[in-house]
């Protein structure tokens, strides 16, 4: 449990940096709502309501789509998902086939796609 909970702040402040560092967010808890256009915005919504559905592994694959190209909303995107993600007990997560490890590695993915992933290292290490 003590590992656990140590994981979940690990990815909670390697998502903060992130957003802190490129987006100039400075937030302790990141939510949708600091997403300024409707369309990315709606894209999230859409995310986080195939996670709430249990299609965590679904929700991923689109994340990794839209990730693919580059583009920083896209990136502010996948770390506000991983960080909806994060929040949800691991008995969610493993009963929709997904673990905290699965998250923690994920972020990673992302991050490294956009040239960070020495910072995900540091977090991580």
């Amino acid at each position: 449990m003590y590992e656990q909970d140590y994981i979940i702040r690990l990815i909670r402040e390697m998502i903060r940096a992130v957003l802190k560092l490129i987006f100039r967010i400075d937030t302790k808890s990141p939510t949708e709502e600091m997403l300024e256009d409707s369309e990315v915005k709606a894209a999230l919504d859409g995310l986080l309501d195939m996670v709430d559905e249990g299609k965590i592994n679904e929700a991923e694959n689109v994340v990794y789509e839209i990730t693919e190209n580059g583009g920083y909303e896209n990136l502010e995107t996948a770390l506000l998902f991983y960080s909806y993600l994060n929040e949800k007990p691991d008995e969610f997560l493993e009963e929709n086939n997904f673990s905290r490890d699965e998250v923690k590695e994920g972020v990673t993915e992302i991050i490294s796609r956009y040239g960070l992933g020495s910072m995900a290292d540091t977090f991580l290490k």
